[in-house]
């Protein structure tokens, strides 16, 4: 919805306006397997007030090579329970390999209301974990009036 030239401007309007950030640190470690798993405490609910509201999402791994492996792996973001598009991807060999990798994601939440953004991992075989201590999760809400 536009806001127009001369147009009274509500309280509901001017509050839709401000960027709404959230944030997590994971509260636990994750040993990665093929299957696709919620880091532990990587999970951020919050409630919008209008339809359409906008996210943008950065999600920060730390991977951790606990045994010898060829194995990679990944950090993704799910929005409502769907994998949002782009995959954070990081690979090590030996057991003293680890490091952070990165993504970032946006996109638009249909509906107001009560809206769940978490951060999930899997690796191509066993052999890595996730870091929870360095695994993060932030979130900008931009809602339109």
């Amino acid at each position: 919805m536009t806001i127009l030239a001369g147009q009274i401007i509500t309280a509901g309007q001017l509050t839709r306006l401000r960027p709404t950030p959230y944030e997590v640190t994971a509260s636990g470690n994750l040993a990665l397997t093929t299957s696709v798993v919620d880091v532990p405490g990587a999970s951020i609910t919050l409630t919008t007030t209008s339809p359409n509201a906008i996210y943008v999402a950065v999600g920060t791994f730390s991977f951790d090579v606990v045994t010898a492996t060829t194995a990679y792996a990944e950090g993704m973001l799910y929005v409502d329970g769907a994998q949002a598009s782009g995959n954070a991807r990081w690979s090590g060999e030996v057991n003293t390999d680890f490091g952070p990798a990165a993504q970032q994601w946006s996109g638009t939440l249909a509906a107001g209301g009560s809206h769940t953004l978490k951060l999930r991992g899997s690796a191509s075989a066993a052999g890595i974990q996730i870091l929870g201590a360095f695994t993060r999760l932030i979130v900008t809400i931009y809602e339109v009036p």
